[in-house]
């Protein structure tokens, strides 16, 4: 099941940002007096088609991209009366337009998407370090439990992911950053972060924190015992939701945490259980199931007291207007990120590991999609930025090795030779054939490993 919601996300996702990008190209070529053929969304055998405006509208078999298809002398005869609408025939910044337009759309298309994230507020967890790492950086920058980060680098941190996004950003060329906190007791107080600890061939959001050795603070959810697994270990022995925790196997289970790792590594064990229901200690036997991985398991659900975590989550938002400036500045910055990588794993600084092909892509489409509208839109995002980004790359067959050539064509003064141009777009197809490899690759990789 997990499977097919990933493809189906993962479809519909490609099917937005390819119909973004290639409606860019469309609609500059339309405004500029450029003849559009065909609007197509998908490669290969044509699925389902339509005529309107002189333009054929295409859905077809293989939905890794799309074209637009504009009259152009290379590409066939073209009849007198229409040759003042060929591609061929416009001036140089009318077919840079053309074809920046893609790229263009998908950037403007993420800052739509960050601006109505922004404007629906953003769910997240106050930045509160729970626990500092013996001899990391955050211990030898003075970090406490109980500080609250407020800034980094002067740039304003209201949740967890905004801590993890600002560090992984500066991070990249910064030996320290200033981080701001508010203490246990309330002070102010600017922390020094050394980042030289940091492994950037191994960065991402998800491991920064624990590279720098901050640990978030969660507070202790009692063990109690949720919604049952009908037929689970823990319905069998006769439990109940609403069943707290006390003891097991004689020693104390101080939270639901404690009690998950007691039943994960006890498979097939006896576990001694006691208990309290509706005031009164009682005691059972438990005995967890094995499942993948030998793990145990007892097929119980955690019952979190009302109002626990509220006081630690966070929802931020803003008006239109501030909005769709902090969504702005979201994507450049996005961008940049994204461009610093690349860059990076140029010069060898970061592994080619981190490139991701279509199968991590599906995942995390229906991951994404799974936890919620937020979720799902900044996937979208992000993809968008990484689609434009792509496309601007100075591969010929792609968007940016067309700009590469009018570029060289406005010092020179004269388009680049046919030749010259067929050689580029044979090594660039050869280049894109070697990265989808590496991406499936890498993929097939993280798959097995």
């Amino acid at each position: 099941m997990a499977v097919i919601s990933s493809a189906f996300y993962f479809i519909v996702a490609l099917a937005i940002l390819i119909t973004v990008h290639e409606f860019g190209h469309f609609w500059v070529a339309r405004k500029l007096g450029v003849k559009v053929l065909r609007f197509s969304i998908g490669f290969g055998k044509s699925l389902y088609s339509w005529q309107r405006g002189g333009v054929e509208y295409v859905i077809a078999a293989i939905p890794l991209g799309g074209y637009v298809k504009m009259l152009d002398e290379r590409e066939g005869e073209v009849a007198q009366g229409e040759q003042h609408m060929a591609f061929n025939r416009q001036p140089l910044g009318s077919r840079f337009a053309i074809v920046f337009a893609g790229p263009l759309f998908n950037f403007i298309f993420a800052i739509l998407l960050y601006w109505l994230i922004f404007i629906i507020g953003i769910p997240g967890i106050k930045p509160v370090v729970g626990e500092v790492e013996a001899a990391s950086s955050a211990q030898l920058a003075g970090f406490q439990s109980g500080d609250e980060i407020v800034a980094v680098d002067a740039e304003q941190t209201t949740t967890w992911e905004a801590v993890m996004m600002a560090l992984l950003e500066h991070s990249m060329d910064a030996e320290t950053i200033k981080v701001r906190v508010s203490d246990a007791d309330q002070r102010s107080i600017e922390r020094l972060l050394d980042m030289k600890a940091v492994s950037i061939d191994e960065l991402s959001k998800d491991n920064i924190l624990s590279q720098l050795g901050l640990i978030p603070y969660r507070p202790k959810i009692p063990a109690i015992l949720g919604e049952l697994e009908s037929g689970g270990a823990a319905e069998m022995a006769g439990f109940l939701s609403g069943d707290k925790i006390i003891t097991a196997n004689g020693k104390p289970v101080d939270d639901w945490s404690a009690w998950v790792t007691l039943v994960q590594t006890h498979p097939e064990k006896n576990i001694i259980v006691e208990f309290e229901r509706n005031g009164a200690l009682l005691i059972k036997t438990i005995r967890p199931k094995t499942v993948d991985g030998g793990i145990g398991r007892i097929g119980a659900g955690v019952q979190v007291p009302e109002g626990l975590l509220s006081e630690m989550e966070r929802v931020v938002s803003y008006n239109p207007l501030e909005a769709l400036w902090k969504a702005t500045i979201k994507t450049w910055d996005m961008t940049a990120l994204t461009f610093q990588m690349l860059g990076k794993m140029v010069v060898g600084e970061v592994s080619l590991d981190n490139i991701s092909g279509p199968i991590s892509i599906a995942q995390y489409a229906g991951y994404s999609a799974n936890v919620g509208l937020i979720s799902f839109l900044k996937f979208l995002a992000l993809i968008s930025i990484s689609l434009a980004v792509l496309n601007l790359l100075p591969i010929p067959i792609l968007d940016g090795g067309h700009l590469f050539f009018y570029i060289i064509e406005f010092f020179k003064g004269a388009p680049l030779s046919d030749e010259a141009q067929l050689l580029g777009q044979k090594l660039g197809i050869v280049l894109l054939i070697s990265l989808m490899f590496l991406a499936f690759y890498n993929d097939i990789d993280r798959l097995l490993g």
